[in-house]
């Protein structure tokens, strides 16, 4: 027991004698070693997170340093942004100058910096005629202008000696200009391009020509005229419209400006042959055209003829052709907002010249009958076309016999036969007509 007392102060002797030797280095490397050891327990016990020990200096100081780096990314942008629009505006007027490749050149490198500066600026025309790219207009700016294009065009027009001039000849000329004319006599011309076949397509192509002339085409009894050729007086009320052009537009009808052509394709069976080993398939095709016209006519014809040949003919309703039906329709919507056709169609009456070859001889009277055709379509819509489509419904005929009044109905099953008309719009019917609106 004494030697082991003695070993155990001999030990603690030589450990007082080990760190009295021990130097200060070594002493503040022990020191970081406990501390880091403290912070490691604490971080591993449960709920602490590593965001808790920050101190709060070395928060304010990494906020700032964030603040001044977003600040500093900022200004960069804005540099960038209007470094791209010089670049852009450049191009524009190497481009109107006629330099297009070095155009091209500034346009890339613009949009190299900022992809979509094409969208964040726009131009117009300088007053002095320098250029396009001296003034531009922000998009904040220019979207508040252009809302109502309409009015933004009114108030650009020019008033001189109490006279209102829609437009203002280019050049100068001897020859008397358009603007001279009154605006009852220009709002008259208007109305002869929009024709009894209510052709607003050529309206909206005139519009293009000025600000005058869109003016004058967004008259609202223009369109309130076509609207009443159309509907008749169940377009009274402008609700839930706001102009009479939005009706129009909006507004589901058929089109005056084509044809709507269906194709049926079906396949028939055809007699045995004589030795009896096969018997003949026929392939049938044949086409429905129908044509609807603004002063509620309406033109059917069924035939196996090509459409390149048949729609020229449809142009007018003084057509030549002899299996045409011609007739009338109206529209109906539904409470369901589903716009239906409805027509009655009837064969061309043929006037038959007399017979004086047999005129003494007795005959046997024939029961003569009229033959109507009542059809029933539905009108929608397909891809990006407004009302170029119309669905069979139903098909019936009806035979009235003349000597007894009676009349018999036979309704059709409307079956695969009955293929969809989808509308083709015709160039040439877009023409003048012989009356204006």
């Amino acid at each position: 027991m004494a030697e082991a007392e003695e070993d155990c102060h001999s030990d603690t002797v030589r450990a007082g004698d080990d760190e009295e030797n021990e130097s200060p280095a070594e002493t503040d490397l022990q020191a970081q070693l406990q501390m880091f050891r403290a912070q490691w327990m604490f971080e591993l016990a449960p709920g602490v997170g590593s965001s808790s020990l920050e101190t709060r200096p070395c928060k304010a100081a990494r906020g700032s340093l964030l603040k001044a780096a977003a600040d500093t990314k900022g200004k960069q942008e804005l540099a960038k942004e209007e470094k791209a629009r010089e670049l852009f505006l450049k191009a524009v007027e190497e481009e109107q100058n006629g330099a297009l490749y070095e155009a091209i050149k500034f346009y890339r490198r613009a949009m190299q910096l900022v992809p979509d500066i094409e969208f964040k600026i726009t131009y117009t025309r300088s007053p002095d005629g320098d250029g396009v790219g001296n003034s531009y207009i922000e998009d904040n700016d220019d979207d508040s202008k252009m809302a109502d294009l309409l009015s933004y065009f009114q108030q650009q027009l020019t008033f001189q000696e109490s006279v209102l001039k829609l437009c203002q000849p280019e050049l100068e000329s001897s020859q008397t200009h358009i603007s001279v004319l009154p605006m009852e006599v220009l709002m008259y011309i208007f109305r002869w391009v929009v024709s009894s076949d209510l052709d607003l397509r050529s309206l909206e192509q005139l519009s293009l020509v000025c600000r005058g002339f869109y003016i004058c085409a967004r008259d609202p009894e223009i369109w309130r005229l076509a609207c009443l050729k159309v509907w008749g007086r169940s377009c009274i009320k402008l609700v839930p419209y706001s102009s009479w052009r939005e009706m129009f537009l909006e507004r589901p009808r058929v089109r005056f400006d084509g044809v709507y052509i269906s194709k049926t394709t079906y396949i028939r069976q055809g007699e045995q042959s004589l030795d009896g080993f096969y018997r003949a398939w026929h392939q049938v095709e044949y086409y429905r055209y129908i044509r609807f016209f603004p002063d509620g006519h309406v033109m059917m014809l069924t035939t196996p003829e090509e459409p390149q040949s048949i729609v020229p003919r449809l142009r007018t309703r003084n057509t030549r052709t002899d299996a045409i039906l011609l007739g009338h329709y109206r529209l109906s919507q539904d409470t369901d907002n589903q716009t239906k056709v409805f027509a009655v169609i009837t064969k061309k009456k043929e006037e038959k010249p007399l017979d004086y070859k047999y005129r003494y001889f007795r005959r046997v009277p024939v029961q003569e009958a009229d033959h109507s055709f009542h059809v029933g379509l539905q009108l929608c819509s397909s891809g990006h076309q407004r009302f170029n489509k119309l669905i069979w419904i139903h098909h019936s005929c009806h035979i009235t016999y003349k000597s007894t009044g009676e009349t018999a109905v036979s309704a059709f099953e409307i079956d695969k036969m009955y293929t969809p008309l989808f509308f083709a719009r015709v160039r040439s019917y877009t023409a003048f007509s012989e009356r204006p609106l």
